[in-house]
């Protein structure tokens, strides 16, 4: 190896600890952000270098490169756009510190994603997994039904559920009162069947606690956290799953807040409600289910109008 590319190498290497360094202390990376970035940046260093080119020479024309190569070599497009991201901060990085006089990522695009429909459920499905866990006996049962109906009714992610303060739940009211992201309050409202099912389970809340004791959770529990965890309320629903006949890859927590929403919106529910239920800040986010509720109807259309003929057919 020659005395220069040894130098270069090392200037390479220090440019990125600097950058990780900045990412740590002024924008508090999580480690696996930092291990990603450092990775990705390393890769890239070892691409242009055989191109006779450091990370304070390379151009717009290498970085785009380095893309295609990754496409070629058959990235996902999401995958590919952190990636970009990736460098994108470096070299902004780079231009605000005085290593550059130039930012080379300012000219390249960013590969285009389609953000993934969201898993749903049917109505059928839904009413198995009901079904299944109203067979459930004991108290075990009654936690489970009022679970189930409060995710469903309320559209509520997994984390507000279970840590559900006892307060939010008011004799004779079908609302709950929901602290979700940013410690922003929303009020979810509650079905008839939602509300009896939880007056009926909390007629047996007790048992789930040490005796004599007291929680202020909704769903206590004797582990540390005082209640009912995310993972084994997921892991709850997969059992669920296989007894009401559904597939368990198909069913998870975050699966019946997606439910919740799509069956609003099929059922003719405005979009601006269905995003304050779900305590979206941004309309954009819910805008997702109405994709899912557009391609269910172009199916049916296709499936179902009587001029959606195949090929071939004559009157």
């Amino acid at each position: 190896m020659s005395a220069q590319r040894a130098e270069d190498q090392q200037t390479n290497a220090r440019l990125i600890e600097a950058f990780l360094e900045m990412m740590a202390v002024e924008r508090a990376a999580a480690a696996n952000t930092l291990k990603n970035y450092g990775r990705d940046l390393e890769r890239f260093c070892g691409f242009i270098m055989k191109r006779g080119e450091t990370l304070e020479t390379a151009g717009a024309d290498d970085i785009a490169a380095w893309l295609e190569t990754l496409e070629r070599q058959g990235l996902a497009a999401s995958t590919a756009a952190l990636k970009t991201s990736a460098l994108r901060q470096f070299y902004q990085f780079l231009y605000a510190e005085g290593y550059r006089a130039d930012n080379p990522t300012a000219a390249i695009e960013r590969p285009k994603t389609r953000r993934p429909l969201p898993k749903i459920l049917t109505r059928e499905e839904i009413a198995a997994l009901f079904e299944a866990a109203e067979a459930v006996e004991g108290p075990k049962g009654l936690r489970l039904v009022a679970m189930l109906e409060i995710l469903y009714a309320g559209g509520l992610r997994v984390s507000e559920l279970v840590s559900l303060p006892l307060s939010a739940m008011r004799k004779g009211e079908r609302l709950l009162i929901i602290r979700g992201k940013g410690d922003k309050e929303r009020l979810a409202p509650l079905t008839a069947r939602a509300v009896a099912a939880v007056e009926a389970y909390l007629e047996t809340r007790a048992g789930f606690l040490e005796e004599d004791a007291t929680s202020p959770w909704l769903f206590p529990s004797r582990g540390k956290e005082g209640h009912l965890t995310t993972a084994r309320f997921a892991q709850m629903l997969k059992d669920l799953a296989v007894k009401a006949g559904v597939a368990p890859s198909k069913v998870s927590p975050h699966v019946l807040r997606h439910a919740f929403a799509t069956h609003l919106l099929d059922g003719g529910a405005d979009l601006r409600s269905v995003q304050q239920m779900l305590g979206h800040a941004d309309i954009t986010t819910t805008q997702i289910y109405t994709h899912v509720a557009q391609d269910r109807l172009r199916d049916l259309v296709m499936t179902k109008h009587p001029l959606a003929r195949k090929k071939g057919t004559t009157d």
